[in-house]
């Protein structure tokens, strides 16, 4: 019975100490949760759960003895019944806080192993996000220099045009300069036929005067 309780307390402090590993953040930590990860694959929950539902079990049995042991009459109860009632009271708190604790450490093992998955995820969005982040930096630039580019290609267009709008201006200027050379010529032509033509009259009418001076005479 002394062996009992004496394995049920290196059980408890066991249990607790592997609680007190687990809030602090060492490689020991590292160790006990890989451990715990190959236990609960395979067999290892089902062997686990076989040795939680004997410590129930025996729990049990024990509140029973307790119970029926309390029942008895003050007066029937001897000395050695006292001390077994003592020792079954100290063993059942032993084994429904070892089960307590056992639960912890399930729980505890748990959500730092979802915790853990929870960090890697995070890890993993936050690379995609600067992947993701230097992929748009590199599209940015690349559009930032064809930006410039286009800029530099409308400055160029810009020029030419205004290149061309000067040449068209110089040759309106030019064809406006021939079109009044144009016109004076056509005024200067119709003058110099206005004249031509009075010169024949005048040539025609002299001619005419002539010819009968001519015809008086021979007359």
């Amino acid at each position: 019975m002394l062996a009992q309780v004496q394995l049920l307390f290196m059980v408890v402090f066991l249990e607790m100490a592997l609680i007190l590993l687990f809030l602090f953040r060492t490689p020991l930590r590292k160790l006990i949760i890989m451990t715990l990860d190959r236990v609960k694959r395979g067999r290892g929950p089902l062997i686990v759960k076989s040795v939680a539902a004997t410590v129930l079990v025996i729990m049990i049995y024990t509140v029973y003895s307790i119970k029926e042991l309390q029942s008895r009459p003050t007066d029937s109860v001897n000395p050695t019944d006292q001390i077994l009632l003592a020792h079954q009271i100290l063993e059942a708190a032993l084994m429904r806080f070892s089960l307590f604790l056992g639960l912890m450490i399930d729980r505890l093992h748990h959500y730092i192993r979802e915790l853990r998955l929870l960090r890697k995820t995070m890890e993993a969005v936050k690379k995609q996000d600067r992947t993701l982040d230097n992929g748009k930096n590199g599209e940015a630039s690349t559009l930032r220099d064809e930006i410039s580019s286009l800029r530099n290609t409308v400055k160029q267009l810009e020029s030419e045009s205004e290149a061309k709008e000067k040449e068209v201006q110089s040759q309106k200027e030019n064809s406006d300069s021939l079109k009044g050379q144009s016109e004076k010529l056509l005024l200067e032509y119709d003058r110099v036929l206005e004249e031509n033509q009075n010169l024949r009259s005048q040539l025609q009418s002299v001619d005419q005067t002539v010819s009968h001076s001519d015809s008086k005479k021979n007359t």
